[in-house]
């Protein structure tokens, strides 16, 4: 097999302790949601977005319990107790999400839903399957894909308050994407190189899915925020490519306490 150069391990994953700090400090620099103003959304708007909306605020309101039993079998297994605790911060910002979502729905008029095809079957998938890398697996794509939906939400509305709402969902989400891919380079550290050529297989197909999953529930949202089928396809796979190199265990230098210094290049959440 063709060695890679040397340059190319320059990643280093962050320690559960850097994670911890990150999202403590996150959750104290919110940005400012203007509530006071109202909705501000069109009968337009509302019609375009308000029952995707629905369903994606749907999806940020797990308890997180499955994942919590997961986290704590890998934790156990790796002996990093704060493992844990980290995953329940990440589980309570998504809820954010799923509180300020549903605010704005509430404040719209849009209503809320308890269930949805989309949100179900990607619950039924993880439950089944309740191993760390196949969460990590599937929240690291399904978050790729929300960069591209709440960009296109955020730019089919003038409602300030939803417009805020989405910026903040699109800062937190840059670092929760780093969070995962990172995770999936340790859990495949020491794959050898034919599983990890099947695995990257078995990601290919997913996301496949995946990608049209989303394709068929929210295609009005994504359409309203300027994405044809052929635009979404491919900053989907352009994302996800990005996210697929970062989380490649050789272009990591490995330490046992995989501490970082310095967070290095982040996603960015322009198209």
């Amino acid at each position: 097999m063709k060695q890679r150069e040397p340059e190319a391990r320059s990643l280093q994953a962050r320690s559960s302790g850097q994670w911890h700090e990150h999202y403590v400090r996150n959750a104290r620099s919110r940005l400012d949601v203007p509530w006071e103003r109202g909705a501000e959304i069109t009968p337009e708007e509302k019609e375009a977005i308000g029952e995707s909306l629905q369903a994606w605020q749907l999806g940020e309101t797990s308890d997180g319990r499955h994942l919590l039993a997961a986290a704590r079998r890998y934790a156990r297994r790796q002996d990093d107790p704060l493992f844990v605790e980290v995953v329940r911060l990440f589980i309570k910002e998504e809820q954010r999400h799923g509180r300020e979502l549903g605010r704005f729905l509430d404040l719209a008029g849009i209503g809320r839903v308890s269930r949805n095809w989309g949100d179900t079957i990607f619950r039924a998938f993880r439950y089944c399957l309740p191993s760390m890398e196949i969460w990590v697996t599937v929240v690291v794509m399904v978050e790729t894909l929300a960069l591209l939906y709440y960009r296109a939400v955020r730019d089919a509305t003038s409602s300030k308050v939803l417009r805020q709402i989405c910026a903040q969902i699109l800062r937190d989400e840059v670092h929760h994407i780093r969070f995962q891919y990172e995770r999936l380079a340790i859990l495949h550290r020491h794959r050898s190189w034919p599983l990890l050529a099947a695995t990257r297989l078995v990601h290919r197909v997913l996301y496949s899915g995946i990608v049209l999953a989303v394709w068929a529930g929210h295609h009005r949202a994504l359409s309203a925020g300027g994405y044809s089928f052929a635009t979404y396809w491919q900053a989907a796979w352009l994302r996800m490519r990005f996210a697929w190199l970062r989380m490649d265990p050789v272009r990591y230098s490995w330490s046992e306490s995989l501490v970082e210094a310095e967070p290095q290049a982040e996603l960015a959440t322009d198209r």
